[in-house]
């Protein structure tokens, strides 16, 4: 009905302005007729001059131009383009906003597969130092309790100093070696400054978690080295191990982690990141990792 109501006011409304402007024009173009007559009267008594050179053409009259159909469809039309943009915008926001948490949700669910049997495996380690009276227990405790604090509290930010990631793997490593003898050797080493730098929580423990995970033997010496390096842009983090071969290794949890973690860059570093992953005929395993801050 609005439509309708706009069709006839843009058919009617011109002409209706029209008449009011064109009734005073026609009245004064009477009386222009009347001075160029007497104009053309006096010139004409003038010798040698031209004939109608001196005034202008006839009467001017004011004529309805019926543009009201081009207007309204010109205005319809333009409207009916920004109502359309404006839908369309409200939708798309609307499905980012959907995309948005769908994101969230999946990153939220990602990190809690991170770790999720570490703690129990710790808990049997500290019990077991508290049952044979170690003085390493009350260190592990304490260490224990940072490992929780981190994964329960900072972790769940979008992003962490990286000084605090640092110190999360340092302690997962120490509480990894109180279970082990001393045939497993552990080195990390750090190149570069890593303060004022921000991280996504989380990323690098996959790699560690799975370094201890095949990499460690209670029958031979084996190393694991661990190393960072920082610049201004670039956080490159890699891990190496040799492949310890056991028969408790279930070939279906493999790679759980580092599959995790893949998601998880792909999600949060879209083309600012470069993932390596070496596997030297079953012998050794490498990777590294660069992202771009």
């Amino acid at each position: 009905m609005s439509v309708l109501g706009f069709f006839i006011l843009f058919l009617y409304f011109p002409e209706w302005i029209a008449s009011l402007v064109a009734e005073p024009l026609n009245d004064a173009s009477l009386k222009a007729d009347e001075i160029q007559r007497f104009h053309r009267h006096y010139y004409d008594s003038i010798p040698n001059m031209p004939p109608h050179s001196h005034y202008g053409g006839g009467r001017h009259r004011f004529h309805f131009f019926p543009g009201s159909y081009l207007i309204f469809i010109l205005v319809f039309a333009i409207g009916t383009c920004i109502a359309v943009i404006q839908e369309w915008l409200k939708t798309d926001a609307h499905k980012k906003e959907i995309e948005r948490e769908k994101l969230n949700t999946e990153l939220l669910f990602l990190k809690s597969q991170v770790n999720p049997h570490f703690f129990f495996n710790t808990l049997n380690n500290i019990y077991s130092l508290a049952v044979t009276g170690s003085e390493n227990t009350a260190p592990a405790i304490l260490k224990l309790s940072s490992i929780m604090r981190y994964i329960i509290s900072d972790a769940q930010m979008d992003s962490v100093p990286l000084e605090s990631e640092v110190t999360f793997i340092k302690h997962f490593i120490d509480l990894q070696l109180v279970r082990l003898t001393d045939k497993v050797k552990v080195d990390f080493t750090i190149d570069g400054s890593i303060e004022n730098k921000m991280i996504e929580p989380l990323l690098f423990i996959p790699f560690v978690e799975n370094a201890f995970k095949y990499g460690v033997s209670t029958k031979e010496n084996t190393e694991i080295i661990f190393h960072l390096k920082v610049s201004d842009k670039r956080i490159i983090f890699s891990a190496s191990n040799k492949i310890v071969h056991t028969e408790n290794i279930s070939k279906e949890t493999t790679g759980i982690g580092i599959n995790n973690v893949k998601r998880r860059l792909a999600l949060l570093y879209p083309g600012k990141h470069d993932l390596q992953i070496y596997n030297n005929s079953g012998q050794t395993f490498s990777v590294k990792l660069e992202i771009t801050v």
